[in-house]
This record gives structure tokens, sequence and C-alpha cells, in this order.
């Protein structure tokens, strides 16, 4: 049996019992169905069954108990990481992009995609392993081209593109580089030590995007948008700070802690006259003067 195959097995259990505690019948029954439908055979006996939470449990930190008094498997904990969710969201869509191969009969892909992805493997295995890296960066703002010498910390992922989070050895400063940018990467055999203030989820706690401003402080933000925006809003949160404040059949109002950066200002653009921003005035006089700037234009 493949891994692939293995890997969509355990996909299809806990898809299964995360809708709903599942006796080991109904859970082979809808290993058949798939099986049907993937022309794979995921079948497996009991014994291999229970093999497969232990796996589960080790892969996804998903806890699969067995309740005797009901007779069914049921999900106990999930702590699954965000990092192992999109993994199987990933392994999802693989699937299922592969049940056949006339996939642009009813499926109409991005035409665009992103770039620099082929970079992801070096940089993990570089920041994991605490190696210095050099590459050669296209800076868009004057479309020059520069050798660069960093410490890579991190990478963060924004609307479907992929930056680099690294310390600039030129002037000791952190800064985010896209990958779509990036060429000649090559890691160094000199290792680096992560500085101890550094934690990649509080640094990027209060930013909206990719850009942590250094001099300013987080603001509170309340927005209020029409009922149909809102339900988008409520469904995928701006931000993991995001409060409800009011909800009815005229407006949901919102509260966000974060800083008030560019990627967010353009967010708030994007949202037309489906959105009003109740406060800072920072923010209203901001998107004021763009406004006026965009009628100016005509």
């Amino acid at each position: 049996m493949s891994r692939r195959e293995t890997l969509s097995r355990y996909n299809i259990i806990i898809k299964k019992l995360r809708r709903s505690p599942a006796a080991y019948r109904e859970i082979s029954e809808a290993l058949r169905k798939e099986s049907e439908l993937q022309d794979y055979y995921f079948a497996v006996s009991q014994r291999t069954f229970q093999r497969d939470l232990i796996e589960i449990r080790s892969i996804y930190d998903i806890d699969i108990k067995y309740d005797f008094s009901r007779k069914v498997y049921f999900v106990e904990s999930d702590q699954q990481s965000e990092a192992n969710q999109k993994i199987m969201e990933a392994f999802d869509t693989f699937s299922a992009l592969n049940l056949t191969d006339r996939l642009s009969d009813f499926i109409y892909f991005e035409k665009r995609r992103p770039l620099g992805t082929e970079n992801l493997y070096g940089l993990i295995q570089a920041i994991k392993n605490r190696l210095t890296i050099s590459f050669r960066y296209h800076k868009f703002q004057d479309d020059s081209i520069t050798g660069r010498n960093a410490e890579p910390y991190a990478l963060k992922e924004f609307k479907n593109r992929w930056y680099l989070l690294a310390n600039d050895l030129e002037d000791d400063m952190i800064k985010i580089f896209s990958l779509d940018r990036i060429t000649e990467l090559n890691m160094e055999k000199k290792k680096f030590q992560l500085p101890e203030w550094f934690n990649l989820n509080d640094y990027f706690k209060s930013c909206f995007g990719i850009i942590r401003p250094y001099d300013e402080r987080v603001q509170e933000v309340v927005l209020s948008f029409d009922p149909l925006q809102g339900k988008y809003i409520k469904s995928l949160p701006l931000h993991e700070s995001q409060e409800i404040l009011q909800d009815n059949q005229n407006e949901i109002v919102i509260r966000l802690k974060i800083y008030l950066t560019h990627d967010f200002f353009m967010e708030i653009l994007s949202y037309g006259d489906s959105v009003r921003v109740i406060k800072p005035d920072l923010l209203i006089n901001d998107l004021k003067a763009s406004l006026q700037n965009t009628l100016n234009l005509y």
C-alpha cells in the first residue's frame, strides 16, 4: 500500500469523526465508498484501524478514542497545528484533482500562480538548521537587483504569496523578502543563533499581512459592515483579534487590535462602500485623502 493511499485513509477517518462519532462499521462503510470514488482500496482490518489511530495521533496531534457505552469512536482532542491543517487541506486538494485527467472540463483554475515556491524547501532547511543564506533580490521600488547575506528566521504566507523573514547582515535589520523576487539562493556553512527575544507568533500577532512597524503602536480599529459583507467577515475573520460588537439587520460592527499598515489600508479600500471606519481618526483621515486623490484622477 502506497504512502499516499495510507495518508488518504487517515484523512477519510479524521473527516468522518470530525463530523460526528461513528461505529467501526460506519467508518468502514465510509472507507468503502471512498475506495470506489478514488479507485483505491482503503478498507482495513480492525487491527490495522487501531494502528491508524496511533499514527493519526502522532502525525496530526488528533486523539481518537472509543466510547464503550455508545460503542463509537470520537475525536477527544484536536490540537492540530496550522501547519498540519495546511498539509491536510493541500492533500485533500491533491486527492481531488487526481480523480481524473480531464480537470479543465469542470474546474476553472486561476490563471495566475505564485512564483518562488521552488525555494521553499531550501529555506525551510536553512531556517531549521540555523544556516545563513545568500541570494540575489529584485526590489520593485527602484528596479535594482542586489546580493544579500541573511539569517533566515521564518516564512510567512499572505494572499497566496510566500515571504521570508530574515535578518539582513548588511545593516543587521530584520526585513521581509518576497520569494518570487529571490534568485540564486544558496545555503552557507556559517551558522547563527536566533535572538532570545524572537517569537514568531508574537512578532506577527498584531499584524495584518507582512508588514510589522517598529515605531508605531497597536491601534484599536472599529469597523461597520453592511449585513451581507458582514456575513463574510464573520465566516472568515480579518484578524485573530476580531471581536463582534454588534450584529443586527442593519450592520455588523467589529473591533480589531492591529498595526495600521499599508496591507490593512488596502484591504479596507477593497471593501468599497460596504464598510465604514468608526475609529481611529487616523485611519479615517487617510482613507478620505486616498479616496479624494482617486476622485481627482477623473
